[in-house]
């Protein structure tokens, strides 16, 4: 199957949640507006959840606990509480992907509403939903203060956004990325520390490890021998281990996001020595991600700390 080919494209390694990574996930955890539509042939919207977080669902009426039903959650969820204008979930642990278990809400005034509850989304690196507010009528005043609140939130987001896109501009890490992914290594501070191949049906791919003056690299190179199908970045994501959701920075440059059938392309990653440092200023190892289209796990690396040359 082609699901399984993908899987060997890189290492897989599986990411165990608790109550501790949580506090390192509370960016990710996101309030947002959600108008249902008023035709019921389209799909269940989604609820996103995560292992031990608890996710809410706040309703315009009271729920009725009676006629409210949330089917297989034995075994995976904590009992659902259910009462005034709220539905609460706590997953006891990561749900699979691909799980999706309906919820199905009714309201004391007849009101009905069919959720599918499914694991966090890849995208953003762990996005769930920490509190949903649910409209039935999109004009109503809470309907439009949540979506005003929603919207303030969003430019908040793009304008921060736009001053770290800024600050790259003039970043040496970033500058450093540029050169790499462009094939200028000569032109860097950086030596090439290791060096390996991987190769099967889907992807070809070269990995190049690089040691810099109180920095880091990796260069990873990338040609898509799957002819039917175009590669997609879908994310990188660098912690202090590989089961880890504190993230740590780093700067990213790619010649390219999509590769077509046939076609090659390179992601460079500079990592600063400050990245490598723990609070008490010992320097540890880190571990790389690149995620591909689909939230599936191209290749994993491992980034000593010997690395960082003094």
């Amino acid at each position: 199957m082609r699901t399984l080919r993908r899987f060997r494209c890189g290492l897989l390694l599986v990411l165990m949640a608790s109550p501790a990574l949580a506090r390192d996930m509370e960016e990710k955890l996101t309030i947002r507006t959600l108008k249902v539509p008023d035709h019921p042939g389209q799909e269940a919207p989604s609820v996103y959840v995560s292992g031990q977080v608890v996710t809410a669902l706040h309703f315009e009426n009271e729920v009725d606990p009676a006629k409210t039903r949330f089917l297989a959650w034995e075994g995976r969820f904590e009992s659902p509480l259910i009462g005034g204008k709220k539905v609460v979930l706590e997953p006891l642990r990561d749900l699979d992907d691909g799980e999706a278990l309906p919820l199905l809400v009714t309201l004391v005034d007849g009101t009905k509403f069919t959720f599918l509850v499914k694991p966090k989304s890849r995208k953003d690196w762990g996005w769930i939903d920490y509190q949903v507010n649910v409209f039935k009528d999109h004009d109503s005043y809470n309907a439009v203060l949540s979506s005003l609140h929603d919207s303030l939130n969003r430019e908040r987001e793009l304008r921060e956004e736009n001053e770290r896109f800024k600050k790259e501009e003039n970043s040496v890490d970033h500058a450093y990325a540029t050169l790499l992914a462009n094939g200028q290594a000569k032109k860097t501070p950086f030596r090439r520390a290791k060096f390996w191949r991987s190769k099967n049906e889907d992807m070809d791919m070269v990995v190049e490890v690089f040691s810099g003056p109180s920095k880091a690299a990796v260069v990873i190179h990338l040609m898509n021998t799957y002819y039917d199908e175009s590669w997609k970045f879908d994310g990188a994501y660098l912690t202090r281990d590989f089961t880890s959701y504190a993230a740590r920075p780093f700067a990213l440059r790619m010649d390219r996001p999509v590769i077509v059938p046939g076609q090659s392309g390179k992601i460079a990653v500079v990592v600063d020595k400050s990245a490598f440092e723990t609070e008490d200023g010992q320097l540890t190892d880190l571990a790389l991600q690149i995620f591909r289209g689909g939230g599936l796990l191209q290749v994993a690396v491992a980034m000593d700390h010997t690395l960082i040359r003094q």
